[in-house]
């Protein structure tokens, strides 16, 4: 746990450490890491954003290729979040469906909210596909989600490509305009801390609003 701590700290040396001794073989590192964190349910907590910076800081020094740095980070992104979609098309009814052992539905996963889901996907599919992209941890469900609540297919697809290209061009090239300013490099964890917060904002905003509401 402490050596995952400190690697997300200070994720700009030790990803220069990797490309030092591992070459190319960072890339596909680099590509696992996307697909897997916006991909499968289970693996919210890898580091994206951050990632990202990382990798776009290293490419302004030229320890990393840029355009394939952000080719392969896009693809990973929108291939993830499209097997995401599809593994909730196929598992989410039943998972919505299920009960809880005595015949009744769970309260937070039932067929209304599922209904509900579905509603509001179709109404507002845009900004939450996109949008999510910028939001840890919600990025990987929201996919899961939206395959759950059948969300259209080519809708949804659309809205991916547009969001992995976004969430990439802006998160990789933030890193190479800004990762090697001095300020920023000698204070990475910081900046990690950062981006982390900053992106949980819209997240806050909503529940907030929807306590409020409530």
């Amino acid at each position: 746990m402490e050596y995952l701590v400190d690697l997300f700290l200070h994720l700009d040396v030790h990803l220069a450490e990797f490309v030092a001794q591992y070459g190319v073989l960072v890339y596909a590192g680099l590509f696992a890491v996307i697909f897997a964190e916006t991909g499968l349910v289970v693996t919210p907590f890898l580091p994206g954003d951050s990632l990202l910076f990382a990798a776009g800081a290293l490419s302004a020094t030229g320890a990393m290729n840029l355009t394939l740095v952000l080719t392969l980070i896009a693809v990973a992104a929108i291939l993830g979040n499209s097997v995401n979609y599809a593994i909730g098309r196929a598992i989410g009814p039943r998972v919505f469906a299920a009960t809880d052992g005595t015949g009744m539905q769970s309260r937070l996963l039932n067929r209304k909210h599922l209904d509900r889901a579905h509603e509001f996907f179709e109404k507002h599919g845009a900004m939450a596909v996109i949008s999510s992209r910028f939001a840890p941890i919600i990025r990987t469900f929201v996919p899961f989600v939206a395959g759950a609540a059948s969300m259209s297919a080519s809708k949804f697809l659309a809205y991916n490509v547009v969001g992995g290209v976004l969430w990439t061009a802006l998160c990789v090239g933030a890193g190479y305009a800004f990762g090697n300013v001095p300020v920023i490099k000698n204070n990475f964890s910081l900046v990690a801390l950062g981006i982390v917060g900053v992106s949980l904002i819209p997240m806050i905003i909503e529940i907030v609003k929807a306590r409020r509401a409530a």
